[in-house]
């Protein structure tokens, strides 16, 4: 298929000669029969009823991998997590489970790589990570416009009715009675009403009640596709005579930056989600009051369509390690990385003396911050474990991180960014070190020991990587390694994994919040 023409050869029979049927990936954990729902033979749902199974095992360790910022050449944080992964779990013997996002399609084809790793050092089978996986993504997409088309439907609606049509509608008379659903309570405790039988509600209180009165210049709730459609960043709605000339402006993003997304991200079980769905805001009234999910009486259909999206997917890797993979791009932009379950379920699967790997999204001053920061302020990680700040094989001596002269604005491809990459150049490589350091002090002010991954590419020399180890332990790093996954696998990374756990057992962590 086209998607394999861009993968080395030899990786892709590896790929096909090296897929285990995913029943015995999670049997492998120790993971039961009934807290799995297959997709197939090589990707699976993991129950979330693992974790009350579990509940008493002590956590493993929790390890978090960054990199300095992103480049026009990509970042590497995948393939550093799935190389680590393997290297302790099939070259060292630790139970280990990775924990990697879900990648976008829009990115996928044609803008940058997936998220699977790459090299020998990546998730299988890379295709289906890649693009559908098992729904979610879809879900997310349903969901996301079923709200922005509930949202213009109330905007048609009010502008055509009266507030006891509008009320008549909403609440009608069956068998000569009236009575609230559920999400009709819950707007009326936001109205401070404390009636519950409709017939006694004033016609005041059946105005507030009815109309929402949302304000278009207010709407901040876009419609949602996957795919870079620039076309539509800027649409007019509502053109239609059917609709009496309410055409407005509106915009269209790409479905993996849906608030439903970090919802997903965030949530602990489907009811919380259900509560965090309702509580999405999609604009204003004219009075400036906030109108969400609930207001709109779409939340519980929000819920019914992610139902599924709650349970983490479990995969492996090149070399049959777990891997669960959930959420999505800008997840880790709402709070670091991958999903809350996904690390609860590893952590409690791996269990005392394991390893959980997990990539904190972009560089480490949003991604490894917000993991650091967000989740476990959240307490939602009961253990706090050292954590890892690799730098990906493109941000080290060959890339624009550490190589001021290179303007980071080069696509890729260019023969002048190839030609700097590939000579040796000392003081260049000695002067773009400021970056590492500065990503190693901000990562140290958390109290965690520092990991410094040196990834090396074929053309990087001995004394390069000499420089940017002492550069990396000079500003306070624990350790600083050179590894090789991409290239050998997860034996390119025993060193790496090594030095991890030395540095997880020798208990050098003094975890603190940077603000409350």
């Amino acid at each position: 298929m086209e998607l394999e023409a861009k993968v080395p050869a030899d990786i892709v029979i590896a790929q096909k000669a090296k897929l285990r049927d995913i029943r015995d990936i999670y049997r492998s954990v120790d993971l039961l029969d009934e807290e799995v729902e297959l997709y197939g033979t090589s990707k699976a749902k993991v129950s979330l009823a693992v974790r009350d199974r579990l509940r008493e095992n002590e956590n493993g360790f929790y390890v978090c991998v960054a990199g300095i910022n992103p480049t026009p050449l990509g970042e590497g944080k995948s393939t550093t997590t799935v190389g680590l992964t393997q290297a302790l779990g099939a070259h060292l013997g630790k139970k280990v489970m990775a924990c990697l996002r879900q990648p976008s399609q829009g990115p996928t084809f044609g803008i940058k790589g997936g998220a699977a790793g790459g090299g020998y050092s990546q998730v299988i089978p890379m295709e289906e990570f890649n693009l559908h996986l098992t729904g979610d993504i879809h879900a997310i997409s349903a969901a996301h416009n079923l709200l922005a088309a509930a949202m213009d439907a109330r905007i048609l609606h009010e502008a055509s009715q009266t507030d006891e049509n509008l009320f008549d509608r909403l609440c009608p008379e069956k068998n000569g009675k009236r009575t609230f659903a559920p999400i009709m309570i819950r707007r009326l405790e936001k109205l401070g009403i404390s009636k519950r039988d409709p017939s006694e509600l004033t016609a005041e209180e059946r105005k507030e009640f009815s109309r929402l009165d949302i304000d278009p210049d207010t709407i901040t709730w876009n419609r949602v596709v996957d795919i870079n459609d620039r076309a539509l960043r800027s649409i007019t709605i509502m053109q239609g005579s059917e609709v009496g000339g309410m055409s407005h402006g509106r915009k269209a993003s790409m479905q993996v930056s849906s608030e439903i997304m970090a919802v997903l991200a965030l949530s602990t079980s489907l009811k919380d989600m259900r509560e965090r769905l309702g509580k999405m805001v999609v604009g204003y009234s004219r009075k400036g009051v906030p109108v969400d999910a609930n207001d709109l009486g779409v939340a519980g259909a929000l819920a019914v369509l992610m139902k599924d999206t709650i349970n983490p997917n479990l995969m492996q890797t090149l070399e049959g390690q777990p891997v669960l993979v959930h959420a999505g791009p800008f997840a880790n932009i709402a709070h670091g990385n991958s999903s809350i379950v996904a690390d609860q379920v590893a952590l409690k699967v791996v269990g005392k003396g394991g390893f959980v790997i997990t990539e904190a999204g972009f560089g480490a001053d949003i991604g490894f911050e917000k993991v650091q920061q967000d989740k476990k302020q959240e307490k939602h990680l009961l253990t706090v474990a050292p954590s890892l700040l690799p730098f990906p094989f493109l941000l080290l001596p060959p890339s624009p991180s550490l190589r001021p002269s290179v303007p980071p604005s080069v696509p890729p491809g260019i023969d002048t960014l190839l030609q700097v990459y590939e000579t040796e150049n000392l003081q260049l490589v000695k002067d773009g070190c400021c970056n590492l350091i500065k990503h190693i002090q901000n990562a140290g002010e958390f109290g965690v020991p520092v990991v410094v991954a040196i990834n090396r590419r074929w053309h990087d020399t001995d004394e390069e990587l000499k420089i940017i180890r002492q550069a990396a332990l000079d500003a306070g790093a624990a350790r600083a390694v050179v590894a090789n996954h991409w290239a050998e696998g997860g034996y390119g990374a025993k060193d790496l994994a090594q030095a991890v756990i030395d540095v997880c057992e020798a208990g050098m962590s003094d975890f603190r919040l940077l603000y409350p």
